[in-house]
């Protein structure tokens, strides 16, 4: 049966939704209350042409939350366990946001614009609500506003020329999790070299909607020798370079540590923010969950909710977050919550897909 997604003021399209619809996009979902491509043809063919050549993104449901002021950056401390103190301008942060209990908000890109000014690049929750509670509590001085961007990912091992074609040789010299400004047709854009592939690539942040409609055309004007194409994140090659996705493999029931992410949580030094005496309690008791990466023996799967994992004697170990299958592995691959004394590499398990029991292991994330 397909499902239609019904359009209103408060589901966004993008400025580029009319483009790729032309383009022949055979699906979407909901992220941040917009319209996020989830297909153009098959997600194996898709995978493959990623990995080889190099696609462009509307990845505009990234939205952008800019944070100004004079307590900027004590309030972006507070939201982040990741140490910020000695953070640069052009930079970017992967950085987790948590909350009072230590639970992760969302896992964001922080982009560094100027000493006092800062832009919050974020996964699919409600961060603009987060940062204005707290400033308001606070009573901090600062400018907390969605900023009207949307962004284009340029990914694949082809991105570097064709970004090379338009841009000129200075995007050479840009840096992974770095960012700068760069010009077409007189026309400045911020580029960051960052996305949520494992294939190397760049992101376009867009102010004016004309610019970037320009922009988007002219890609596909010169894309054809670089064999370029319209697509969207990629699950099995996203599941395989263990790039965690929010909402899916983790929420705010989760916590940094549970989800592999101890070098950005900083409880050593003085810095302050949201959770941090939660999360040294949490450490010192140790984690009774981790997340860890799976394969199974299936040919297909659709995960809509978590599905429970079992050991070889029924009892259940963890819980199935995110899955696609893999051209790379012929199987399965998967992101799974599991309970802590079956975090074992090649630990063998079952799980009920379709109404039989599959057969899978425990690795590692990234799953090689």
């Amino acid at each position: 049966m397909r499902s239609i997604i019904s359009r209103s003021r408060r589901l966004r399209g993008t400025p580029f939704t009319s483009r790729i619809e032309k383009q022949g996009v055979k699906s979407f979902t909901v992220y941040n209350h917009m319209l996020l491509p989830t297909t153009f043809s098959s997600p194996e063919e898709e995978y493959k042409h990623l990995k080889e050549h190099v696609q462009i993104w509307d990845v505009s449901v990234q939205r952008e939350i800019e944070i100004s002021g004079n307590d900027s950056s004590e309030l972006i401390q507070l939201m982040t366990s990741r140490n910020l103190s000695k953070s640069e301008i052009g930079r970017c942060y992967y950085a987790p946001l948590v909350d009072s209990e230590g639970g992760l908000v969302n896992d964001p890109l922080i982009y560094k614009l100027e000493e006092n000014k800062w832009r919050v690049c974020i996964a699919d929750s409600d961060v603009l609500l987060f940062a204005k509670g707290i400033a308001s509590v606070k009573n901090m001085d600062v400018s907390i506003f969605e900023a009207n961007i949307d962004t284009l990912a340029v990914q694949g091992p082809k991105s570097l020329d064709i970004m090379n074609e338009i841009f000129g040789e200075k995007i050479k010299k840009l840096k992974f999790f770095r960012f700068d400004f760069f010009d077409f047709n007189k026309k400045r854009f911020l580029i960051s070299k960052s996305g949520f592939s494992k294939q190397g690539g760049y992101e376009i942040h867009i102010e004016n909607v004309n610019d970037g409609l320009e922009l988007y055309d002219y890609f596909f004007k010169i894309g054809k020798k670089f064999n370029l194409k319209p697509g969207t994140p990629n699950h099995p090659e996203r599941i395989e370079g263990g790039l965690l996705s929010y909402g899916s493999d983790m929420d705010n029931n989760d916590n940094p540590l549970e989800c592999g992410f101890d070098k950005y949580v900083d409880l050593e030094s003085d810095i302050m923010f949201l959770g941090k005496e939660k999360l040294k309690k949490i450490k010192k008791e140790g984690i009774k969950k981790k997340l860890m990466g799976v394969k199974i023996e299936a040919n297909k799967i659709n995960v809509f909710e978590e599905i429970p994992i079992f050991d070889l004697n029924d009892k259940v170990i963890g819980q199935l977050r995110s899955g696609a299958f893999s051209p790379r592995f012929n199987k399965v691959v998967g992101i799974a919550m599991m309970k802590i004394n079956s975090c074992k590499e090649s630990l063998k398990f079952k799980i009920k897909l379709d109404q039989k029991f599959s057969f899978g292991e425990i690795c590692k994330l990234p799953i090689n």
